[in-house]
Order: C-alpha cells, then sequence, then structure tokens
C-alpha cells in the first residue's frame, strides 16, 4: 500500500464514475429507442385504418391495387373529398324499372266514353315523356274521349311506346274543333316512338261527312265511269244533313298524324271512321306500318287509308285498308317507299300523287307495290299528276297485284282534275320508269289508262305478264286507252294493249332544271 498514493486513488475514482455514467446513457437511450419505435409504428397503423376507411368512402376505390405502405414518421391523414351529391331528378335521368309504365287511368282519365279525358292523355304524356323507353299505357275495356291533342317533342326521350289496347274516340260536337283543324291526334318530332296493341281509334267521321261541303274535292276518274242506265253522274255530292252533329267546320281532321319523326312504327290498331285522312306521315324518316287496319265505308268522302308526304325510307305490310278515297297515298318528297302483302278495298285503290297542283314541284322516286290485294275499288295501281306542274316521277315498280271487281286497274293520269273545271297548260310533271309485272283479275269499266302529257310524254313504261278479264256490271267498258305512253311490252297482254308506243318518243322534250329532282 505504500506505493499507493492519493493521487492514484482519485484517478481509479474518476474512472469508476465515467464508466457508472456511460452505462445510465446507454440504458435511457434504449429506452428512448424503444418507446420511439413503439409510437412510429402506432402512427403508422393509424395511418393505414385511416386510408382505408377514407378509400371505403369513394364508389370507385375498391377497383385500386393494394401497395405496401412505408415506415414513415407520422403525417396528418389526407383530407376527406367532398360527399357525392346525388343525382338532380329531370328529363336526363331515366326512372327506375318500375316507374317506366304511365297508365292514363292514374292522371285522371275515366274512360267511360263520356268524361273528356283529353288533359288526363296530356299529362299522362308529359311525364312520359321524361323517361327513354317508357310506357303510355291506354287499358283495355275503356272508351277514352279526347279531343284534339298534340303529343310533342323534341325534348322528349326516345323509344316511347303508346300501347293502345282501349279505344279512343273523337269528340262529335263542333265546340272541341273550333273553325277547323288539320288533324286530331298529332306525335311531333319525336325518336324511335311505337304506337301499337289492340285498341281502336274511331273519329266518329259520320258528323263530318254528313256536312260534307260542296267544295270537297272529288275522284277525277269518276268521270270514266259511266252507269248503263245513264250518262256522266253529278260533278258534286248534295251534302246531307242529319241529327248525330251537324254544323260541323269545313276543315276535317286528319286521325292519326306524324311529323317530323325518325324510326317511328305503327302495329296492331284499328283506326276507323276518320273524319278524313286515317293515317298520315309528314317529313318522316324510317316509318314502319304492319298488321294495321283501316275501316271506313267506301262512299266516306276524302277518307284516306295511309298518305305519305315528303317521308322516306316507309315499309308498310300485312295490313288491311277500307276507305273512301286511296288505301294508300304518295305524295311529294317521297322516296324509298316498299308496300308489301297489302288488302284494299274498298277504296281507291294505291296511288302515287296528284302531283304538282298549283304549278308546284313533285319528286317521287323509288317506290315498289307488290303482293297487293284489291277488291272493288275504284282503281288499281294509279298515278296522278295536274297539269302545270314540275318535277318528275321514276323508278316504280307495280307487282303481283290481284284485282277483283276493279274499275280501273291500271292508270297514269297526268290532266288530273278534282274540280269542275281545270285550266290547260302544258308544262307537267315528268313520268318515267314506270314497271308493271303479273296484274291479274277482272276489272268492270277499263283496263288500262294512259293519259300522258303532250309535251312531256311517259317513257320508259313496261308490262309484263298483265292478265286482266272483262266483268260486266252495271257500267259501260271500254278498251284499253293509251296517249302518248312509250315503253315496251315484254309479253303478250290480255286484252292486248296495242296503243302502247314502242321504243322512246322522238321530240322528247329535254328536261329542264324544274324538272330535276
Amino acid at each position: 500500500m505504500g506505493g499507493f498514493s492519493f493521487k492514484n486513488f482519485t484517478f481509479l475514482l474518476i474512472v469508476v464514475i465515467l464508466v457508472w455514467c456511460s452505462n445510465i446513457e446507454i440504458s435511457n437511450a434504449r429506452r428512448v429507442g424503444k418507446h420511439w419505435r413503439q409510437r412510429r409504428s402506432h402512427f403508422a397503423s393509424l395511418s393505414k385504418k385511416k386510408g382505408k376507411n377514407h378509400a371505403g368512402n369513394h364508389h370507385n376505390g375498391g377497383g385500386k391495387s393494394k401497395q405496401k405502405t412505408p415506415q414513415l414518421p407520422p403525417q396528418l391523414p389526407p383530407s376527406p373529398a367532398p360527399p357525392t351529391m346525388p343525382p338532380k331528378k329531370g328529363r336526363d335521368t331515366p326512372a327506375p324499372a318500375s316507374s317506366t309504365v304511365f297508365n292514363v287511368l292514374d292522371f285522371g282519365a275515366k274512360g267511360d266514353g263520356r268524361t273528356d279525358d283529353t288533359k288526363a292523355f296530356q299529362d299522362t304524356w308529359t311525364d312520359a315523356c321524361k323517361v327513354e323507353a317508357s310506357t303510355v299505357d291506354v287499358p283495355s275495356e275503356y272508351v277514352f274521349l279526347v279531343g284534339p291533342i298534340s303529343f310533342s317533342g323534341p325534348y322528349c326521350q326516345h323509344n316511347i311506346v303508346f300501347q293502345l289496347d282501349g279505344t279512343i274516340i273523337a269528340p262529335k260536337g263542333s265546340k272541341q274543333w273550333g273553325s277547323g283543324l288539320l288533324q286530331w291526334l298529332q306525335f311531333t318530332k319525336l325518336v324511335g316512338l311505337t304506337i301499337q296493341g289492340s285498341g281502336t281509334i274511331d273519329g266518329n267521321g259520320e258528323v263530318w261527312w254528313q256536312d260534307s261541303s260542296y267544295d270537297d274535292p272529288l275522284d277525277d276518274e269518276s268521270k270514266l265511269i259511266v252507269p248503263l242506265n245513264s250518262t256522266l253522274p253529278p260533278n258534286l255530292p248534295v251534302p246531307l244533313r242529319g241529327s248525330l252533329g251537324g254544323n260541323m267546320p269545313r276543315l276535317k281532321p286528319t286521325a292519326l298524324r306524324f311529323y317530323g319523326s325518325f324510326n317511328v312504327t305503327v302495329t296492331g290498331i284499328n283506326i276507323q271512321n276518320s273524319p278524313q285522312c286515317h293515317l298520315k306521315f309528314d317529313n318522316c324518316v324510317g316509318v314502319l306500318v304492319y298488321d294495321f287496319s283501316v275501316s271506313s265505308p267506301g262512299d266516306s268522302p276524302n277518307t284516306d287509308g295511309i298518305h305519305l308526304q315528303n317521308s322516306k325510307d316507309v315499309f308498310i305490310r300485312s295490313s288491311n285498308l277500307a276507305c273512301g278515297d286511296d288505301c294508300i297515298s304518295i305524295q311529294t318528297g317521297c322516296t324509298n317507299v316498299y308496300i308489301h302483302n297489302v288488302n284494299c278495298g274498298p277504296g281507291h285503290g294505291i296511288s302515287i300523287g296528284g302531283l304538282g297542283k298549283d304549278n308546284t314541284k313533285a319528286c317521287v322516286s323509288n317506290i315498289t307495290v307488290r303482293d297487293i290485294v284489291m277488291h272493288n275499288t275504284t282503281n288499281g295501281v294509279r298515278i296522278k299528276t295536274w297539269q302545270g306542274g314540275s318535277g318528275s316521277v321514276q323508278g316504280v315498280l307495280f307487282s303481283n297485284i290481284q284485282v277483283s271487281e276493279v274499275k280501273l286497274p291500271i292508270v297514269i293520269d297526268q290532266y288530273y282534275c278534282d274540280k269542275r273545271i281545270c285550266t290547260n297548260q302544258t308544262a307537267s310533271v315528268a313520268v318515267s320508269g314506270i314497271n308493271y309485272e303479273n296484274i291479274r283479275g277482272t276489272y268492270t269499266v277499263k283496263p288500262v289508262h294512259f293519259a300522258c302529257s303532250d309535251s312531256m310524254p311517259c317513257t320508259d313504261v313496261t308490262l309484263t305478264n298483265i292478265k286482266l278479264q272483262p266483268l260486266q256490271e252495271r257500267y259501260h267498258m271500254y278498251a284499253p286507252y293509251c296517249w302518248q305512253t312509250f315503253g315496251e311490252l315484254y309479253t303478250p297482254t290480255i286484252p292486248p294493249i296495242q296503243c302502247l308506243q314502242i321504243g322512246k318518243p322522238s321530240n322528247n322534250k329535254i328536261h329542264g332544271d324544274s324538272d330535276i329532282c
């Protein structure tokens, strides 16, 4: 111990103190580090949970791929996205499936045949118009009295179905019609509309026909029909007065009219006793009519079955048309019309025209009429134009037409006039490329009547397999007649049609700008 000095003892004591302090710092550091790792793990776990809960609040969050969350210092969770608001209801929002059928009874219609249901129909349409592929339901076993009404677009949704299984009748009194209207039930500027069902539209036309005006147009071909026991029939009818209505407006409405619409279908329904035309398509593209019927008396004035004007891509098939005027009337502006498997009669046949009235321009092209049965009609297949018109009729096929007791089965008349006197004029609608094939049956006045213009002869008129037998009834009968008609006979005809001039006219008028369509 002698060598152990106080200096050495002091040094040793300092070393011991330093070692002891070092152990305390290491121990504290370990505790602090452990606590930091626990906090970092806790915040990371919290961040994951909040992130997961936030993603669950998004409609499409489930489609994102999962990623491993990096071990980072704690951060504030991201701000939540604003809540998604439900869409506002309106015309662009389709209704649920249970709300796509709109029954007129639910909108106040009575269907008793006496109460005016016009407003109920209008209210039904207003709601159905907002829903794509909706259905307006007019149920069976009810009779709905409906006044003049327009089911209008163009802001309606597409592909609406008008399900007509009941009966709609027109008012018989004059009050609802004012000074006169052009249509009773009208659908305008719609896309994909379908009218279907087993129901009936009844125009109560008797009250209008009994008040027929002296100025009502007549069928010009009546002048060719002379009874055996008399001369020409009176040119003007005597209007009858009855107790059904009386004093109806002179302007008579069409029962059902479509205007400015695309892809329209009419099927299954019946229209009867229209005051004037039964079904009209005006400025329409894409028309389909099938399994449709018209029924009105043969002497009801000016009651065309189906009337086409300024419409194209039209297909009419499998229908029965009985009326007092043309079963089907094709007017100016029509092209790509196909008529197939139609029964016509009574009526005035299937006609193109009259065209060119009041010196107007008329254009009709690409018309096919085939597989038609006509019984007891005034005309069979006919083209009629007014003097003074311009434009053209071209590309027409009449094929497989069966006629029975038809007065005038084949007619082209470029001198058409539906009043007492018409002024002679030089200009005319050009008629060319008219083909008749497989037209057979019986006639009671004249088999063929071709009356073409001196200044604009009919050209490229062809006849194939024409077999028409006379059937003596109560009219004077005549041989085939042709005037300024040029074309070809591809087979012998019965009776012989020797008046058709073969080839083309030597002085055929050169078409001017007014004739080009």
